[in-house]
Parts: C-alpha cells; sequence; structure tokens
C-alpha cells in the first residue's frame, strides 16, 4: 500500500476485528448514510470524484479492472468501492467478506495517491479473484498479496521513495517492497515482528516475481500504459486460438 495503508481481510467475530485491523476502520460498522447526508461532506464527494479519474484514465487500474473481469470477477464502481473516514494512519483496505475497497476519504487528499491506493488494493482483489486466499489464519497468504501489491502497485517508484527521504541503488526497490510489505503486516494483525519479517522472507521470492496481471513491474506510467497494451494484445491471441 502507500503510505500507512493497511488491509483489513474480512470481517471476524466481536472482539476478533482489532485482529484483522478493522479498528483503523471505524464506519464499516456503522449503519450506510443517506446520498443526502454524504454529498453535504466535502471529502466524500471529493473522493468520488477522485476515484473516477482514477478508474477512467489511470493505466494500472484499467489493467487490472480488465484483468478482474476477464477472471469473472467484474468490478463496479457504485458496489466495490467505499469512501469512508478512517483511522489517521491508513490510506485504504481491501474487505474480503464484502468484496470491497475502502478508500480513506479523510486521508487521500491528491490525485496521485488516489491512483497509487486504487491500484493497491486492485491487486488485492485480483489476488482474491483468482485464488483460495484464507486472508485470516495463514499469514504467508496476506504476506504474498502484499509483497505483489507493493511491488506493482507503484508504491516504491523511485520518486514516492525519495519523497519518504529513502534512498538506495542495487536491490533498493526489493528492500522497498519488503519493509512495505512487513509494515502492512503488522498494521492488520498482532503479530510479532519477526513473526511478520519470517512470512514475508518465506515467500518473498516466489511473490515477488508473480507480476500478473501486469508480466512486468510497472515503475512507471509508461510502463503501465505498456503492460495494457500488452494484456489487451495477449487476449486477442487467446481469442483467435
Amino acid at each position: 500500500m502507500g503510505e500507512g495503508e493497511a488491509d483489513p481481510p474480512a470481517a471476524g467475530k466481536k472482539g476478533e476485528e482489532d485482529d484483522f485491523g478493522y479498528r483503523l476502520f471505524p464506519d464499516r460498522n456503522k449503519k450506510p448514510q443517506s446520498f443526502l447526508v454524504r454529498s453535504l461532506f466535502t471529502f466524500h464527494n471529493r473522493c468520488q470524484l477522485m476515484l473516477r479519474l482514477t478508474l477512467e484514465t489511470n493505466p494500472y487500474a484499467r489493467l487490472l479492472l480488465e484483468a478482474l473481469k476477464q477472471s469473472g470477477c467484474t468490478v463496479f464502481s457504485d458496489r466495490h468501492f467505499s469512501c469512508e473516514n478512517c483511522d489517521g494512519c491508513v490510506s485504504g483496505g481491501f474487505d474480503a467478506a464484502t468484496s470491497q475497497i475502502v478508500l480513506c476519504q479523510n486521508n487521500i487528499r491528491q490525485q496521485s495517491h488516489m491512483n497509487r491506493v486504487v491500484t493497491h488494493e486492485l491487486i488485492h482483489a485480483f489476488d482474491h479473484c483468482r485464488a483460495h486466499v484464507d486472508w485470516f489464519k495463514n499469514v504467508k497468504h496476506l504476506a504474498c498479496s502484499e509483497i505483489r501489491a507493493a511491488n506493482l502497485s507503484g508504491d516504491c517508484t523511485l520518486m514516492n521513495e525519495i519523497s519518504r527521504f529513502k534512498f538506495g541503488l542495487k536491490g533498493h526497490h526489493q528492500t522497498c517492497v519488503r519493509d512495505r510489505a512487513i509494515r502492512s503486516i503488522l498494521a492488520v494483525r498482532k503479530v510479532s515482528k519477526e513473526t511478520a519479517e519470517k512470512a514475508v522472507d518465506e515467500v518473498f521470492d516466489t511473490c515477488f516475481n508473480d507480476l500478473e496481471p501486469f508480466g512486468r513491474i510497472p515503475h512507471s506510467k509508461a510502463d503501465a500504459k505498456r503492460a495494457y497494451r500488452d494484456f489487451q494484445n495477449r487476449d486477442r491471441y487467446t481469442a483467435n486460438l
């Protein structure tokens, strides 16, 4: 995820919610507000507008939406995205219990940030669609999806790392991916840092090299556009077989 983002995979029983990060997303347990009430809040309007722009124009998001559709999991903006108020340390999350992506309207203030959060969470949605992910009990499954999301969403681009005052040369991208995966696990699981690090390290090579559906690590929008074109062409080729 982006800076300080976390993923609540699914709702647990009362008393277990903190184990799955729901304390960070208080609006998950509230009765939905009416459209009229929500429309009065600037944060919600801004979130909806930025989300629409991301889904319509961002090549990362467009590729993932198409990949989800072809995997049998069509995403609808009014059903599978929810702009909500969250804890100040998170920007978004994927709730597998409702198949919804939560966007933290009080914490996402820039379009570039929205692009990155939506992409990150769509990668989790894609993993949820294509694989039998045990978000609850298998920390390795969570670690794998967090590695993939950090690797493929643009979280660890050079510019993002510079903005965090983190610099490195050889192997820095891998270091960033590992650190951010561990950070996300610790945000939503009551496990030790050692447990999170072990889970990430045990699956790192396999999950880091799983580049679906991009086929490459998209280090920029230009890379993502090329990956999107390649994905479309791959599907056309397959359709002609």
